[in-house]
């Protein structure tokens, strides 16, 4: 099979956009290697894909996670992941050994008992470290008005 047959098979199949090439492709498999063990709560999955120290930016802040929190988190209750769905793909190798991608990413969530769906826009700095990538940075950005306006202040506890 050519190089072109399976990026035209994986397009397909996906419904992924992405750029062209060995090193793109196989950090997209990576990405969605790291959905998959989160959602699995695989944590040896999860240690393979991650730097330590992980840097983790979102709605909570910035955090600068090591694999043994990072582990603990996979292990923690409160929510689980049932699917996620990756499109928009964007990949830029920036050297050899390092790149990055950014994603739209929809997840579909149960927390604290309750059903929830997130429309996000994520992105990754995959690192190769000893022959290995791994994951050195991710980031969560809710998809919405850029300015918050359709976010809802918590209700006041009166």
């Amino acid at each position: 099979m050519t190089a072109s047959f399976c990026t035209n098979l994986f397009r397909t199949t996906t419904g992924l956009r992405m750029a062209e090439g060995p090193i793109e492709a196989q950090l997209l498999d990576l990405e969605k290697q790291y959905w998959q063990a989160i959602k699995d709560r695989d944590v040896q999955a999860a240690m393979r894909l991650t730097d330590d120290p992980c840097i983790v930016t979102g709605a909570q802040g910035v955090a600068r996670i090591s694999q043994k929190q990072f582990a603990g988190m996979l292990q923690a209750g409160g929510w689980t992941l049932h699917e996620f769905n990756l499109s928009d793909v964007q990949v830029r190798v920036l050297s050899e050994d390092v790149a990055i991608l950014a994603y739209k990413v929809k997840e579909v969530l149960t927390v604290e008992g309750k059903p929830l769906t997130i429309d996000a826009s994520d992105s990754s700095t995959w690192v190769r470290r000893d022959g290995n990538w791994v994951c050195a940075l991710h980031t969560e950005a809710l998809l919405g008005d850029p300015f918050g306006r359709d976010r809802r202040p918590p209700p006041s506890k009166g």
